[in-house]
């Protein structure tokens, strides 16, 4: 199971140049391929494919001078940016067939959007280099601020400039355990037709992978959320899985125990307030994350950070 893991870089003055170059050079081969496609249409020339489109606006314009400037930048950049224009396209079409949500047509990137990306696969000869920095080809050797440690070696990066004029460097990476075998159980049900008998048999939450389906459900959650909050600067706190957050009054800390999960409010022994069985366990979970926040906080200042 492939999972993402984005965690903040720290280019220099003369990288993020490197990387405004390459995001603008990804972002004009990505403009001129629904022109290229346009204008093969009014010719009455067949529909360009992805290949075509490569030869073309990247292979052939580099030779030439007003699109000399995108030898300056990995080409695997620029292929990857082709590729997602075929890619939402796909989606388009899909949305008007109806198999997943209505979605407009791709439009053209501007120098003004709010976020600006890239992606290196294996191919361009990313790597992470001696000390824990990302080498990109072309570009040079960034600081990442490592919160965690990728499961295996990944298969491709992408560096996002946000809103805020942050970098990230996202990466996917193979996970492994229990959910190879989730996997593979879900390649099996894909096959099975929709009604039928034998897809109404595999329904995964009931099987013996049952605990396999939930753990790799809320560890994507988890995953996403953890690395949207460093995107947009908020802070990001778990808290310990035996924290009894349902046990407590979250008006005054009084703990009565367990209840059975048919209980959807209770009424406090100890003040008498009562409460929305899920309303107070959020509260609970939220003032003993920020205890663990600012308990956090208090170490790394101990520490002198």
């Amino acid at each position: 199971m492939q999972l993402r893991y984005t965690f903040r870089i720290e280019p220099g003055p003369g990288q993020r140049m490197a990387l405004g170059r390459a995001f603008g050079c990804a972002r004009v081969v990505y403009n001129d391929a629904p022109r290229a496609r346009e204008t093969a249409r009014r010719h009455g020339l067949p529909f360009p494919k992805t290949g075509d489109l490569s030869k073309l606006l990247i292979t052939d314009a580099k030779h030439k001078p007003e699109r000399a400037w995108l030898s300056e930048v990995s080409a695997v950049v620029l292929q990857q940016s082709l590729r997602d224009l075929d890619t939402a396209y796909k989606n388009f079409f899909d949305s008007l067939k109806g198999t997943r949500p209505r979605m407009g047509a791709p439009r053209f990137k501007s120098r003004r959007d709010n976020r600006q990306a890239v992606r290196f696969t294996a191919n361009a000869r990313w790597s992470l280099a001696p000390g824990g920095k990302l080498r990109l080809p072309k570009i040079g050797d960034f600081k990442v601020k490592w919160s965690r440690t990728l499961p295996s070696t990944p298969s491709t990066v992408t560096v996002v400039k946000d809103a805020a004029g942050r970098y990230f460097a996202s990466f996917v990476a193979e996970t492994y355990g229990s959910e190879v075998l989730l996997r593979k159980a879900q390649q099996d049900l894909s096959r099975k037709a929709k009604g039928s008998s034998n897809r109404k048999k595999k329904g995964l939450a009931r099987t013996s992978l049952a605990k396999s389906v939930h753990d790799a459900g809320w560890s994507t959650f988890v995953t996403m959320l953890e690395y949207k909050a460093a995107r947009h600067g908020r802070t990001f706190t778990r808290v310990d899985r035996f924290f009894p957050s349902s046990q407590l009054c979250s008006a005054c800390g009084f703990k009565d125990g367990p209840k059975p999960l048919a209980v959807r409010e209770r009424t406090c022994t100890g003040c008498g307030t009562i409460h929305d069985r899920d309303v107070n366990t959020a509260r609970n979970i939220r003032t003993e994350g920020s205890k663990v926040a600012a308990g956090r906080a208090e170490t790394q200042n101990a520490c002198g950070g």
